[in-house]
Parts: C-alpha cells; sequence; structure tokens
C-alpha cells in the first residue's frame, strides 16, 4: 500500500530543506490536497482533490515562446517517473493493486474523448468505435507487455476525459450514472499520487521544472 499523507508530510518535513525552492512547493501544495482527499467521504470530492493534487505535481509553467501540448508534458512527466522509480512502486500500482480497475477504466466508452466528439458532432457519428477498438488493441498490449509507461499514459488519457467531464460541469454530484468510473478514478488516483509525491521527494536532483503560480508575497 501506498504511503498515506501523515507518513508522507512527516518525510517532507525531515527532508524539505534540501528540496529546491520549486518542488519544495510542489509537495507542500500536493500534500495539502492530498490530505484534503482524505478527508472526503464521496467519490466525486476525492476525485476532484486528488486530481488537483496531481496537477499540483505535474505541471509546468507556460512559457509563450516555447508552448507544449498538455499530453506531450504530461507524457515526459509520467516517463521520467517510471524511469525514477527504482523500487517499482508505480508498477505495483499498476501490476498489483488495481489491474483489474485499470482494465476496467480502459474499457469503459465514457471516459474515451472521441465518443463524446462523436457525440457532439465534432467526429462522424460511429467513428469512435473503430478507434475504442484500437486504443483497447494498445492497451491490452501494454497491460500483456507490462509496458508501465504506456499503460500509465492510457489510464492518466481517460482520467483526463473524467477529470473534463467533471470540473465542467458536464457531469451530476453523486449521480448514479457515472457511479463506476467515478469510484474506480478515485480509487485509482488515490493510489498513484502518494506513491508520485513520494518518487518527486526522492530525487530533488531531477528537474521537474517550475510550478504555475509562483508563491507572491502580499
Amino acid at each position: 500500500m501506498p504511503d498515506d499523507f501523515e507518513v508522507l508530510k512527516a518525510r517532507h518535513r525531515t527532508i524539505r530543506e534540501q528540496l529546491p525552492d520549486s518542488l519544495d512547493l510542489r509537495v507542500h501544495r500536493a500534500l495539502s490536497w492530498l490530505n484534503r482527499s482524505e478527508q472526503c467521504a464521496d467519490d466525486d470530492g476525492r476525485f476532484v482533490f486528488l486530481w488537483i493534487a496531481f496537477n499540483a505535481v505535474y505541471a509546468q509553467e507556460m512559457r509563450a515562446e516555447t508552448p507544449m501540448p498538455e499530453q506531450r508534458v504530461l507524457r515526459d512527466f509520467l516517463e521520467k517517473l517510471v524511469q525514477l522509480d527504482r523500487d517499482g512502486q508505480l508498477s505495483a500500482v499498476v501490476w498489483t493493486e488495481f489491474p483489474n480497475a485499470i482494465r476496467l477504466l480502459l474499457n469503459n466508452q465514457y471516459v474515451f474523448q472521441p465518443y463524446w466528439d462523436c457525440q457532439n458532432g465534432v467526429r462522424p457519428r460511429g467513428e469512435w468505435h473503430g478507434l475504442f477498438e484500437r486504443a483497447k488493441v494498445t492497451a491490452s498490449r501494454a497491460l500483456g507487455s507490462n509496458d508501465t509507461t504506456r499503460v500509465l499514459g492510457e489510464v492518466f488519457s481517460r482520467l483526463y476525459t473524467l477529470r473534463n467531464q467533471i470540473m465542467h460541469g458536464g457531469s451530476t454530484w453523486n449521480s448514479s450514472i457515472n457511479r463506476e468510473q467515478v469510484r474506480d478514478g478515485a480509487n485509482i488516483l488515490g493510489q498513484l499520487v502518494p506513491v508520485i509525491i513520494a518518487i518527486l521527494m526522492a530525487h530533488p536532483e531531477a528537474d521537474w521544472g517550475d510550478p504555475c503560480y509562483p508563491v507572491v508575497a502580499n
């Protein structure tokens, strides 16, 4: 099981003086939202607070002269995490803690963005079927070959769609319609986010980039 907030916070207190200011700020913010998620009793709230915690550790300051698509930023971040995860904590979540929940999420059309693009007329009506089948084959191959980076990329692609549904008012709080994906999404993030925070603290030498919105004293 990944460490909880109290364990991670205690570790942060002992090493924060050795962390670069930018990384210390990322960890401090992420831990505050992880703490809030652990106090939340409903899946919708847990998912939102955990996503904010995740965003705190990975989001990069956007520079106008070097714009980078968010999917590219996320992919690069996941690749770096897996490379630095020498204890295999992320792999343990993917292959031991939540393999069934991850498979269910990857096979759920309602967190597959092209499905909604077709519903909204952005793509031809039935185009999502072929795209979905190809995406499932890709995910299945990644699962079959223990490709943690690829699996995490597919998982976060689906979680990002779920995040958009919730954050942009595209779902109802505690709705029975989307319970399965919200529950699984919150549980998966609840396992991954503490591990990600732990990896960042264990590798202050890595370049984690400048966080968005630095602290500015009044």
